[in-house]
């Protein structure tokens, strides 16, 4: 191939990730430029870009002493410590149980797959009328199996969270199990066949072959989830709006109260990239932990 065949074979090339590339460019990384100039700002959107006016370092200060900052963050710690692991837990169960001889199998993987592809909102919506601590059918089976005062559910401040976080997990048990079952297909079978004939018992089997062998699948799982967790919005905006009293507040929720509600631009992006600089914090302590598997690589 001659010099003028390769850059026409070049420049094809280019041509085919030039829309990929001006749309990143332009949905992605403009935005990203832009809310970065924002936190050293103060932006009247109103007046357009002549309502910018630069502030240097006011918004980080407001926001280091911000509490709200440090309460959503602790919400969003105790939401990702509670429906991680648990989405993990159950859709490892429920995968090792699917990746067996199980009648009507893929009808059964798909139903529990589907909350993960269904419009969150509309999952959300449906939550909150099950969540009803009057009408709602989760107090009327409580009621009807004898517990004569049943959480107050979302309407609570000590239960709004833990409602929250139910519906959550039930959403991400699809997406674990269906990276369990990609895994399980990796394990050797020959290794369950030398464990039946020493003796070892399902659970011995469960617990020493297909755990540890699914630690790279685990990893995946876990900082993707993580990841999904600190950015939860949609359901805490449509079932409590961060109430009652602040308790579900969320880092994503903030942002949205911020620039959409209070106008604030500015300040909302600012807190955006608090919620970045979380998450990319996070993600590298699960990275650095992740030498504990190369191993298993």
């Amino acid at each position: 191939m001659n010099r003028t065949e390769k850059s026409k074979e070049n420049l094809a090339g280019y041509l085919f990730i030039l829309p990929n590339l001006l749309g990143f460019a332009f949905f992605i990384l403009l935005p990203l430029v832009f809310s970065l100039i924002l936190v050293f700002t103060e932006w009247d959107y109103l007046k357009g870009f002549e309502g910018l006016s630069f502030t240097g370092l006011a918004n980080i200060k407001r926001a280091l002493h911000d509490e709200m900052i440090y309460k959503a963050l602790k919400h969003n710690l105790i939401f990702s410590v509670a429906s991680v692991p648990s989405a993990m837990v159950i859709g490892l169960l429920f995968a090792s149980v699917l990746n067996k001889f199980v009648y009507m199998k893929s009808l059964i993987r798909t139903l529990i797959f589907l909350p993960y592809m269904s419009s969150l909102v509309a999952i959300a919506v449906v939550w909150r009328v099950m969540y009803h601590s009057s009408e709602g059918p989760i107090n009327a089976f409580l009621k009807s199996i004898g517990i004569a005062h049943p959480p107050g559910w979302l309407a609570s401040p000590d239960w709004a969270l833990s409602a929250i976080i139910i519906m959550t997990v039930w959403t991400y048990i699809g997406y674990a199990m269906v990276l369990y079952l990609a895994g399980l297909q990796g394990v050797p079978k020959e290794l369950y066949e030398a464990a039946d004939i020493d003796g070892a018992s399902g659970t011995k089997r469960f617990l020493s072959i297909t755990v540890p062998l699914l630690k790279p699948t685990s990893f995946l799982i876990m900082v993707t989830l993580v990841i999904m967790s600190f950015q939860a919005f949609a359901q805490v905006q449509i079932m409590t709006n961060g109430g009652p009293m602040n308790v579900t507040n969320v880092l994503a929720l903030y942002i949205y109260t911020q620039a959409f509600e209070f106008r604030d631009m500015s300040y909302g992006a600012t807190v955006s990239w608090v919620l970045f600089v979380v998450i990319f914090a996070v993600t590298m302590i699960q990275w650095r932990t992740q030498k504990k598997w190369q191993n298993q690589w």
